[in-house]
């Protein structure tokens, strides 16, 4: 099993784990036009092409045996609604996904874990991310990691607007020290 970044050759595989890991959880909520519509524009080959162009943006996948089982992306400067937190340099933490044969076993907490030491070494006062109301699995797995509901948000799919919570968790400064964290 290797984590690493990923590459313009991992496109397509990034994009089809995305389809799959997505539909095997969430399809059954959307009419069938508006998932085919979200799909097609969040987990496109030219979406992934594009994200992996950006600068502010790093996507790290899990790699077994010459194929990704799990991702996630993280962009610098998070795009998240604002005005619910008083982060002065939060960074985002966006689509943590596994092969939906792969759950359970550690490749969240593997990826989970390179996001944290990424938010740490770019200087992020906080790392928030956005989980469906309804999916209480994930809001288990990012409280273990801190994280805490800081407001009611909405997801657009197509014409679906799906109730989300956004998570924050505070960071600490790489010396560790809570008097720099008074500061910022």
């Amino acid at each position: 099993m290797i984590l690493r970044l990923a590459t313009p050759a991992d496109t397509a595989a990034l994009a089809d784990l995305g389809r799959r890991a997505l539909t095997a959880k969430f399809e059954h909520l959307y009419r069938p036009e508006d998932f085919a519509l979200f799909l097609g524009e969040a987990h496109s080959d030219a979406k992934i092409a594009s994200e992996l162009a950006d600068p502010g943006m790093r996507i790290a996948v899990i790699e077994e045996d010459g194929r990704l089982v799990a991702f996630c992306k993280l962009v610098l400067e998070s795009t998240l609604p604002g005005g619910h937190s008083d982060a002065a340099r939060p960074l985002e933490l966006k689509q943590l996904y596994t092969d939906p044969d792969r759950l359970g076993g550690g490749l969240g907490s593997k990826l989970m874990d390179w996001a944290m030491a990424q938010a740490q070494a770019h200087g992020a006062d906080e790392v928030q991310l956005s989980v469906y109301s309804e999916n209480p699995e994930a809001q288990r797995f990012y409280h273990r990691y801190g994280f805490a509901k800081i407001a009611d948000i909405e997801f657009w799919v197509g014409t679906h607007c799906d109730p989300e919570l956004l998570y924050a968790r505070k960071m600490l400064p790489a010396d560790g020290s809570v008097a720099a964290v008074a500061q910022v």
